[in-house]
C-alpha cells in the first residue's frame, strides 16, 4: 500500500469562521494514525485541544493564541491543512453587555459597562478604523445599548437609572429620554423613531419629538433586550430567559409581535446583513456562536465562538465582534456579501 494512501486529508471545517475559545469540525479521511497516536491540529502555529476523534472527524477548540488563516492536522502518515478564517482581537479589557455601534467612518462604540451599579474611571469606548481605543469622557453608569442616528449622534441605554443619553457628533452628553425601566438594547427605525428595550418586559418607542409610547410587551429577560432593525420595517427582539429553549421576536409597525425563530439557547446580540439574514449571537443544536437564519427561516450555523452578547456589521461589511470582555473584527464574506475593497480591513 502506498504511504500516501495513509497521509491525512481535510474536507472540510464547519464552520469556516471562528473566534479564539470556538468550537469547530474537521472532516476529512484519516484523521487519526491509530487510537493511541493522536493527531497534531494546529491554528497557525497554536496547538489546539481535540474534544472528539475518529478517522473521518475531529472537534477542536481554538486555542486563545491562535492566529493565522490556516487549520493543519498532522499524523505519522503526513499532514494536511484547510483555509479558514479567524477573527482578531481589537482591544480587551472591555466589558460589553449589548451590541457595539458602528459609524460610517468605521469607527466602532463600545462599553465597560461593569456591575449594575458600578461606577468605573471609564465607561465608553471608541475604537478607530485603525483599531487604536480611545476612552470617551463622559460620565456614565452602566452604559447598555447602543445606537447612532442617521446625522452620527451616539444614543446610550442605561441599566442603571433607565435614562437614554444622546451624546452629539461635538461631544456634549445631554438626557434624551427617562423613565425606561432597566433600559438596555436599542435600536432606530429608517423614520428616526428610537426603540428601547426595557428587560423588565417592554418596549418603548420615542418618537423624534420625544413623546413615548408602549410599543409592545414581551416575556421579562434575565439578562437585556437586544434589538435590531431589517430591511423590511420589522423589529426583531432577542432577551434571554430562564427558559432553556428561547425565540427571536418579530414586531411589525403596528406592534403585533410574532414568534420569527425558536428553540435557541440564550440569544443575545442581533445584526442583519444586506440581504436580510439574521445574524443572532446564540446556543443552536449543541453549536455556540452565530446562527445565520435567511428570510425563509432557514438557519445555519457560521461562526463559532464563546461569550458573545453583541455583534455589528462595519462599512466594510465585515463583522464587529462582542464578547463579555473583549472586541474582535472577522473579515465576511459569503453570497451577497463581501469585504469592500475600497475600504480597509483593519
Amino acid at each position: 500500500m502506498s504511504p500516501l494512501s495513509n497521509s491525512p486529508l481535510i474536507l472540510s471545517v464547519e464552520p469556516s469562521f471562528a473566534m479564539p475559545g470556538g468550537e469547530v469540525v474537521l472532516t476529512g479521511r484519516n484523521l487519526l494514525a491509530g487510537l493511541n497516536q493522536p493527531p497534531e491540529v494546529l491554528v497557525g502555529s497554536a496547538h489546539a485541544t481535540i474534544t472528539f476523534a475518529s478517522p473521518s472527524q475531529l472537534t477542536v477548540l481554538v486555542p486563545d493564541d491562535a492566529a493565522g488563516d490556516r487549520i493543519s492536522v498532522t499524523t505519522q502518515h503526513g499532514a494536511a491543512e484547510i483555509s479558514f478564517t479567524l477573527a482578531t482581537m481589537l482591544s480587551e479589557n472591555l466589558h460589553p453587555v449589548a451590541n457595539p455601534a458602528v459609524d460610517d467612518a468605521g469607527n466602532i462604540y463600545i462599553t465597560f459597562s461593569g456591575g449594575r451599579g458600578q461606577s468605573v474611571p471609564t465607561s465608553l469606548f471608541r475604537i478607530d478604523d485603525e483599531s487604536v481605543l480611545h476612552p470617551i469622557p463622559v460620565e456614565l453608569m452602566n452604559p447598555t445599548g447602543l445606537a447612532l442616528d442617521a446625522n452620527g449622534n451616539l444614543y446610550i441605554s442605561s441599566r442603571h437609572d433607565g435614562a437614554v443619553y444622546r451624546l452629539s457628533t461635538a461631544g456634549g452628553l445631554t438626557t434624551y429620554a427617562e423613565g425606561m425601566g432597566v433600559a438596555t438594547g436599542i435600536a432606530f427605525d429608517a423614520p428616526g423613531n428610537l426603540y428601547v428595550g426595557d428587560r423588565s418586559g417592554t418596549i418603548f418607542k420615542i418618537a423624534p419629538d420625544r413623546q413615548i409610547f408602549v410599543f409592545a410587551t414581551l416575556e421579562p429577560s434575565v439578562a437585556a433586550y437586544h434589538l435590531a432593525f431589517s430591511p423590511n420595517g420589522n423589529l426583531y427582539v432577542a432577551g434571554p430567559t430562564t427558559s432553556s429553549n428561547d425565540c427571536v421576536y418579530e414586531i411589525d409597525p403596528h406592534g403585533v409581535i410574532t414568534t420569527f425563530f425558536a428553540n435557541l439557547g440564550r440569544p443575545q446580540g442581533l445584526a442583519f446583513d444586506l440581504d436580510g439574514n439574521l445574524y443572532v449571537a446564540a446556543c443552536w443544536q449543541g453549536h455556540r456562536g452565530i446562527i445565520r437564519i435567511t428570510p425563509e427561516k432557514q438557519p445555519s450555523f457560521v461562526v463559532a465562538a464563546n461569550a458573545l452578547v453583541g455583534l455589528a456589521f462595519d462599512p466594510s461589511h465585515a463583522l464587529i465582534l462582542a464578547t463579555t470582555s473583549a472586541a474582535y473584527f472577522l473579515p465576511w464574506s459569503v453570497p451577497g456579501f463581501t469585504i469592500a475593497p475600497e475600504l480597509p480591513e483593519r
